[in-house]
């Protein structure tokens, strides 16, 4: 009787919510979508035409009730949810609150659960009125429990900044970009505002300003010596003042590549102050006069990254005095690494192209205990008014890691090529670590990038450089990786760096077997895809899932499924993949789903990548992106997750 009563309500409340589009007849593939969405059913519509077509048996373009029906049931009635729900329903109709307190503390690790969490969902997902007044849920409400954001993956917890957020900066990684206002290649393609807006959107907190003298005494920024385009100094710093706190409230850095004459510096300085106001730190903070204040000190503030000339307390003794037409000039030793510095300094264009080239055949034989054998010196001349807009940020030529622990001062940032500090993570572990133990170390793309390529940043997080810049407008690996590292601690753009990155007495080297961790064994059930991106061509929809660990390099492992022919709807794997993770601190896991081919390779389809331990147990939806980083909901991957900590 009680089953009979429940399948009434459920025919009964369907009814209700479709007939009143079915009063003209049958309905077009247009409307069949209109009204899954008015179901909330999320679907993609070249799904549903695929599925439409499938049930239009008169194929005349439109559909009857009853073929709206078996669509709705196709696409809403998964089947690995139905053998979820009838596992803990006692009748195959109904849950109760029991019941389901059952399923969330078993399946879903839900440990501090009670009844009253049920009854919420029950009120906020049971779309049967004369269910949900009983205090239970039928399929409907459970299938749109299981597709809702609370299924998801990515904790809860991690999309809020739950790190402590008061120690000093060098103990966090900072989300960095490279070249910021470059949207396409190196040599010739645009800058654009969109290049800092997208970053910032993106949360991250230190731009890249390539600086050199305009036409009317106005500052440019452009990739100097090449042919792309330009955008005007105040331009660009108007734009970052607009988006600057939208998606964080912690600093920004800006890093200036300043190849501007003392003049044109004034100008900058006039820009900066003129523009950011109260929100550019322009003095030290009385608490951090010798040290490097933390994120939650500096929020809302605008830290300028520059050649620096004096002291602090010389910076703030001269507050308040005329500084116009002030320079100081300051000799600096030049290092020819691999590739990192050879565009330093006013040089002509053909200068240019012949160091690029020498860039090409520099390697790593050149260097010499970490100090590099070619060694040069030059002027730099630097406007006052800019030199004291920086404070906690002082740019300093990276020399070598002995002469930083001799000579390098709390407040002064050293930039490192990529080639040189692989060869220093690789070789120098312990070393480099106690150096980016002390010190913001900024990580940049080698010269000879000239299409705006990244390298993989994992490698350079692993020893705790702070700013690993990659070119954002770049998609790929080492994006899909920038993203999903910095989807934790609520999108901030700063991720406190595990306590081994930060003690002195932790000695932690990631290229060694690790010994004092504590790794997890990780298990994930692959068990469905739901409405996967087709594939661009038509009819080839061989789908397969690749699983990848990156962290540590004893962690990085991979994983595949098997292909699932001609099935991107409903693909089902159900294999299990087990990884024991020794650094979980600093994993991330890689979902990518793609289309099998055999000439060309195979077809990308989606990814999505986060840490580790911001994954969520029990049975969960994993959203995909595409390549250039748009969500592609519905499409999903639906998994168990299992770990255990050692």
């Amino acid at each position: 009787m009680e089953t009979r009563y429940h399948e009434y309500a459920e025919a009964k409340w369907f009814l209700s919510k479709i007939q009143d589009e079915f009063r003209g007849g049958k309905i077009s593939v247009e409307n069949t979508y209109k009204l899954l969405e008015k179901l909330d059913i999320p679907c993609s519509f070249s799904h549903v035409k695929n599925v439409f077509k499938e049930n239009d048996i008169q194929r005349q373009g439109k559909i009857t009730i009853e073929e709206f029906r078996a669509i709705y049931r196709c696409i809403a009635h998964r089947e690995e949810i139905i053998e979820i729900f009838n596992t803990y329903s006692e009748n195959r109709k109904i849950l109760s609150e029991k019941n389901l307190t059952e399923f969330l503390t078993r399946e879903q690790y839900e440990l501090e659960l009670n009844y009253s969490i049920s009854t919420e969902i029950i009120q906020k997902y049971e779309p049967i009125d004369e269910v949900k007044n009983k205090g239970q849920m039928s399929f409907e409400g459970f299938a749109r429990y299981m597709s809702s954001p609370e299924c998801l993956l990515f904790k809860e917890k991690c999309k809020t900044v739950y790190q402590d957020m008061n120690q000093p900066l060098n103990d966090y990684f900072i989300s960095s970009s490279h070249n910021t206002y470059l949207i396409s290649d190196q040599l010739v393609g645009s800058s654009d505002i969109w290049g800092y807006v997208s970053a910032l959107v993106k949360g991250c907190r230190c731009l890249e300003i390539d600086c050199w003298d305009g036409a009317q005494n106005e500052p440019i920024v452009y990739h100097g010596y090449t042919l792309t385009s330009k955008l005007l100094f105040k331009t660009v710093i108007q734009a970052i003042n607009k988006y600057a706190f939208m998606s964080s409230e912690y600093p920004v850095v800006l890093s200036l590549e300043n190849h501007c004459s003392p003049g044109q510096q004034e100008v900058m300085a006039d820009i900066l102050q003129s523009t950011f106001g109260d929100f550019l730190l322009s003095d030290m903070l009385d608490e951090f006069p010798d040290r490097l204040p933390s994120p939650e000190a500096l929020k809302f503030k605008i830290l300028v990254k520059n050649k620096k000339i004096g002291t602090l307390l010389e910076t703030r003794e001269r507050k308040g005095t005329q500084k116009q037409g002030q320079v100081l000039e300051l000799e600096e030793d030049m290092y020819e690494d691999d590739d990192d510095e050879l565009l330093s300094g006013p040089e002509t264009q053909d200068v240019f192209f012949s160091r690029l080239q020498k860039a090409k055949e520099i390697s790593f034989s050149k260097l010499t205990g970490g100090v590099l054998a070619t060694k040069r010196s030059r002027k730099l001349r630097i406007a006052l008014a800019l030199s004291d807009l920086v404070i906690y940020t002082k740019a300093e030529k990276f020399r070598s890691l002995q002469h930083s622990r001799l000579y390098q001062q709390f407040n002064e940032n050293s930039s490192i090529g990529e080639s040189r500090a692989r060869k220093l993570s690789k070789l120098r572990a312990h070393e480099f670590i106690f150096h980016t133990r002390t010190f913001i170390t900024r990580v940049y793309p080698k010269l000879i990038r000239a299409d705006s390529s990244n390298f993989n940043p994992q490698e350079f997080w692993n020893v705790g450089c702070q700013m690993v810049a990659l070119n954002f407008q770049t998609p790929g690996l080492p994006m899909d990786l920038q993203n999903g590292k910095f989807l934790d601690n609520g999108g901030s753009g700063y991720i406190l760096k595990p306590d081994f990155l930060r003690d002195a007495t932790l000695n932690f080297n990631p290229n060694e077997a690790t010994r004092n961790g504590r790794p997890i064994t990780l298990t994930i059930r692959l068990i469905s895809g739901i409405q996967l991106p087709v594939s661009l061509f038509p009819g080839k929809d061989d789908t397969l899932v690749i699983v990848e660990v990156y962290g540590v390099p004893n962690d990085h492992v991979k994983h595949q499924t098997r292909v699932v022919k001609k099935n991107a709807f409903s693909p089902r794997w159900n294999e299990t993949f087990t990884f024991v993770i020794q650094v979980p601190e600093l994993a991330l896991i890689r979902f990518v789903v793609e289309n099998q081919g055999f000439i060309t390779g195979n077809e990308f389809l989606g990814q999505y990548t986060l840490p580790v331990l911001c994954m969520n147990k029990g049975y969960r939806r994993v959203p995909l992106f595409s390549k250039a980083g748009a969500n592609l909901e519905p499409s999903s991957l639906f998994i168990y997750v299992w770990y255990i900590r050692e």
